[in-house]
């Protein structure tokens, strides 16, 4: 039967640096164990089951997917130099955004110093003028809009529009009341990040820009809002509290025609695994049609298609405004 390893000195915590552990008397040996991880060269961090995730709860993969990136962070931040910053996809993730982080942790430092270079990190270099560093959860990461600005050289315009909705949206509370104190950013500093002198990609930064709506909720949404509009549809309300003739909230929609008296709901999947969203959904559309609207629900195959299908999104909203006088 395998000998459990010599327990770790409880100060190093759950990443320290090799010379840190070397300095509290563990050997070499200990710290090649199987119950320790090498984030980096360089480091060492104690084994952890991966964090469960509800695959009911909407956002609980990104939350998943955020924690990882933060740990990882966190592992390199032992031995990283006090200047460095966390830029880029891994700097959108710290945030919460919707944006994968790719294969290594994205790490800035300004100019004069020099860009990292190690396994498992991509160093930049990064003009002091181009970039604002904030203190997130303890990590130097840049600034929302910064981490936008500065996306452009590995994002398209529809993922920038993505990435910018998201940025400059209100967050709800659990009683759905907005809170415009947790956004992250304003369409106008995402201006001032595009317009930065020497700022690289500013003219596709611009023309995402011109798309980025407050209100949109979600990619999928964001998605929704593109295709529709692109067809030559009127762009919708978004993140719109519903109300019946006394005031009474009904629900917030995802983007209504108040002209036609047509809502559009965009659902995710979780509105089809969810069983509590899925019976709230029904009541609320029903307090919609009462209230006098259409409702359409739409889902992400409506929206992006698949199987090489176009997305029918925009037809079927069409037809759902044409019933209710829209005439292109």
């Amino acid at each position: 039967m395998p000998v459990p390893p010599r327990p770790l000195s409880a100060h190093l915590g759950a990443q320290f640096s090799v010379a840190a552990a070397r300095a509290a008397g563990h050997t070499r040996g200990r710290l090649e164990a199987r119950d320790l991880e090498r984030p980096f060269h360089g480091m060492r961090r104690r084994r952890a089951p991966d964090e469960p995730w509800d695959a009911e709860e909407p956002l609980a993969r990104d939350r998943a997917h955020r924690s990882r990136v933060l740990r990882d962070a966190r592992a390199y931040a032992q031995v990283a130099p006090s200047h460095a910053f966390l830029a880029g996809r891994s700097a959108a993730v710290a945030w919460g955004l919707p944006c994968d982080s790719g294969p290594q942790l994205c790490v800035g430092v300004l100019a004069p110093h020099r860009a990292p270079r190690r396994p498992g990190i991509h160093g930049v270099k990064v003009a002091p003028h181009l970039a604002t560093v904030r203190e997130l959860e303890g990590l130097r990461v840049t600034s929302p809009a910064t981490t936008w600005a500065m996306l452009a050289g590995v994002l398209d315009v529809r993922e920038l529009v993505i990435l910018g909705d998201a940025i400059v949206r209100i967050p709800r509370d659990e009683r759905g009341s907005p809170q415009p104190m947790r956004r992250l950013a304003t369409i106008d500093h995402l201006r001032a990040a595009a317009d930065a002198p020497g700022r690289r990609g500013r003219p596709k930064l611009l023309r995402a820009l011109e798309r980025v709506r407050v209100g949109s909720m979600s990619p999928l949404e964001t998605d929704f809002r593109l295709a529709t509009t692109a067809a030559g549809l009127p762009e919708p309300d978004l993140d719109v509290e519903i109300r019946d003739e006394r005031g009474t909230l009904l629900g917030i929609a995802d983007a209504r025609y108040e002209a036609y008296r047509v809502i559009v709901e965009v659902e995710g999947d979780h509105h089809r695994t969810s069983r509590a969203q899925w019976r709230r959904d029904i009541a609320k559309h029903a307090a919609y049609v009462r209230a006098g609207y259409e409702v359409v629900r739409l889902t992400g195959f409506d929206v992006r298609g698949a199987g090489g299908a176009s997305p029918t999104a925009p037809l079927i909203v069409r037809e759902a405004l044409e019933r209710h006088g829209f005439s292109p």
